[in-house]
Order: C-alpha cells, then structure tokens, then sequence
C-alpha cells in the first residue's frame, strides 16, 4: 500500500503487484470454508466509496453498491443456504497508465449453495485507481461461461501482466 499521500511514480512491477494484493484480499473476503463465515466486511476497505460489483452473466446486468453486493449474499450465509465458497484468480492481464490501471482476470469459483456443489469459471474485468490511501477497487464486473460462451486459450493461459 503507498503510505504517503501524495501520489508517487511506483515501478510498473510494484503496482501489479499491489494490484494482485488487493485481487488476492477480494477472493479471500468472499471465500469461506464449511462453518466459516466469509469476511464480506472487508471487501469496503478495498474499493473507493463509491464503488461498483456488476455481475453481468445474465439478461439484465446486475449493478450493485458495495452494500446491495454485500447484504445478499451475508444473507444466503446466514440462512444456512451458502455454506462453502472458493473464488480464485486462475490468470490475468494487467495494464497501468499513471494513476489508473485495468486487470482482465480469468477465475474460478466453486461452494456449496442448498446443499448442491456448483463450479464456474468466467472472466473479471476490475478498474482501479490510485488514491491518496493507496490503490483501490472502483469497479468490478464480470460474466460466468455458460451454453454458447466459453473460456478460450488465450484466457487459459500464462498471459502475464503488460504495463
């Protein structure tokens, strides 16, 4: 995280790499194993205020505040409905100009919901911008592969990071 807050020139390797920090920090706030509860509280201190989760993986994109992304699925954990869930980052591109940055990710998620496992892998596409706090999330949107859209090689692949 920069600790200073005026905003300063980082190696383009630093920044990806304070970048897959905060991916990292996401994925393990939303995980949570069988009697554990997931750390969706955590997920405010890794987006600006304002910040956007859209899950676009069906007719209508769905546009969430940090809190409508929250509330739902505390809810899902708290009824006993979603008891396991792993996200992880598989692959990703990265590109930086200045003090904005885009990070295409390739992922993988699977749980346990109503007693069912489920397994799906899709694409993230999360903007960040650099803060006085340091970098942060501003929006993240993403859509699952289904009948007819699929993870392709170039997605699959070790495709490195690009400033």
């Amino acid at each position: 995280m920069v600790a200073s807050t005026s905003k300063t020139t980082r190696s383009p390797d630093a920044v990806v790499a304070e970048l897959k920090r905060l991916m990292e920090d996401f994925f393990r706030c939303v995980s949570f194993e069988p009697g554990e509860s997931p750390a969706y509280c955590d997920i405010e201190r890794l987006f600006i205020d304002s910040g956007l989760l859209i899950k676009n993986s069906g007719a209508v994109p769905e546009i969430s505040t940090l809190r409508q992304f929250i509330e739902p699925r505390q809810a899902l954990v708290e009824a006993g409905k979603l008891t396991k869930f792993h996200e992880a980052e598989i692959n990703e591109t990265t590109q930086i100009f200045g003090n904005v940055a885009h990070r295409f990710s390739t992922y993988a998620k699977s749980g346990l919901l109503d007693g069912a496992p489920f397994e799906v892998r899709g694409m993230i596409s999360t903007q960040f911008i650099l803060t006085p706090a340091g970098w942060r999330m501003s929006s993240m949107a993403w859509d699952d592969e289904r009948p007819g859209l699929a993870l392709d090689g170039r997605y699959e692949a070790a495709n490195g990071s690009a400033s």
